[in-house]
């Protein structure tokens, strides 16, 4: 029989377990937040989170530093977020590759999307088929027979196995039929610098890293994954209008520890929101050829559905072109 005593006991104590979390909401954040990026400086996770996390440091009135802790496709930087305090002060600039191909493609992974509290995703981009600017193709038709008669000389490069990069080159050979000899780097800044420096022959990544480069001549770009034209590139002809079916998107987020306390979570998720709606950032984005996501993709819920189906989706694609099947 509960008695009333017991009853007010249990929600004293209820209580007292509530103030806390509402207390550190209040308060949060009350320093400096760590915001690791899988990759090393200078790709696509590192350039988007940089723009974001300005624009929210402005908002929470506390700086959010960048830390690139690359390696293993994303993973050692992404583990080490999933085992942080979950308090806020610990975030990830995740993306598919982090949340989707690592978990399939990487043996004895130490985290799983469910160590995660998704707080928003940050944009979406294209990828883009490049190679370096001496590269004998003159489009991508030619650029695939190239490969297609070569498979050994044709050196395709990534940014490790499990990022978005590798996911982006996956579905690209598997379109196209290609076995190129593939070279795994700690991200697809290295990768690029190899690039153009004509140390290797092509690299399948996002818009938002590659444009600079396309347009200053210094690598080629012969495909995007879009369905259209990108404005920055408006050159460059999609895959369908090259007679390739190759259509993705690649998508890049902010999570935080699982049992980070919701009142946190919100107050990160409408600092996020606050930045998407920025013009300047959309802008900025927008230049590299990404794309703001839309407001009813930026609810944590919201992101958190959208990730459990991007992992569905591509689970099959990534274990069907794994070696041996």
């Amino acid at each position: 029989m509960v008695t009333p005593t017991k009853t007010l006991l249990a929600l004293a104590c209820a209580a007292l377990f509530a103030i806390p979390a509402s207390a550190q909401a209040q308060d949060y954040p009350a320093r400096a937040i760590t915001v690791v990026v899988p990759f090393p400086a200078g790709g696509p996770s590192d350039v988007v989170a940089r723009i974001v996390a300005e624009h929210m440091s402005r908002t929470l009135g506390q700086t959010l530093v960048i830390e690139n802790v690359g390696g293993a496709g994303g993973t050692i930087g992404s583990g080490r977020v999933a085992a942080a305090a979950p308090d806020g002060y610990t975030l990830l600039a995740g993306s598919m590759g982090s949340h989707v191909a690592a978990p399939v493609l990487t043996p004895n992974i130490k985290y799983g999307v469910a160590d995660f509290a998704p707080i928003g995703p940050t944009a979406h981009s294209p990828a883009v088929i490049v190679a370096r600017k001496d590269f004998p193709a003159k489009d991508l038709r030619e650029f695939v027979e190239h490969m297609k008669n070569n498979p050994a000389a044709v050196k395709q490069a990534h940014g490790g196995v499990g990022s978005s990069s590798h996911m982006a080159c996956v579905l690209f050979n598997t379109s196209a039929a290609l076995k190129p000899t593939q070279v795994a780097y700690r991200g697809t800044g290295p990768a690029m610098n190899d690039l153009v420096g004509g140390h290797i022959d092509t690299l399948c990544e996002q818009s938002v890293s590659v444009i600079e480069q396309v347009l200053g001549g210094s690598i080629k770009a012969y495909a995007v994954s879009a369905g259209e034209r990108l404005a920055a590139l408006p050159n460059v002809p999609t895959a369908k209008e090259a007679g390739l079916d190759y259509q993705m998107s690649v998508w890049a987020g902010i999570f935080a520890p699982k049992g980070t306390p919701q009142p946190v979570v919100d107050k990160l998720a409408a600092a996020l929101d606050r930045a998407l709606d920025d013009k300047g950032v959309a802008e900025r984005l927008n230049k590299l050829g990404g794309s703001i996501p839309g407001k009813a993709e930026r609810q944590p819920a919201a992101f958190e559905a959208y990730v459990k189906a991007e992992a569905a989706r591509w689970a099959p694609i990534l274990k069907a072109a794994q070696p041996g099947n």
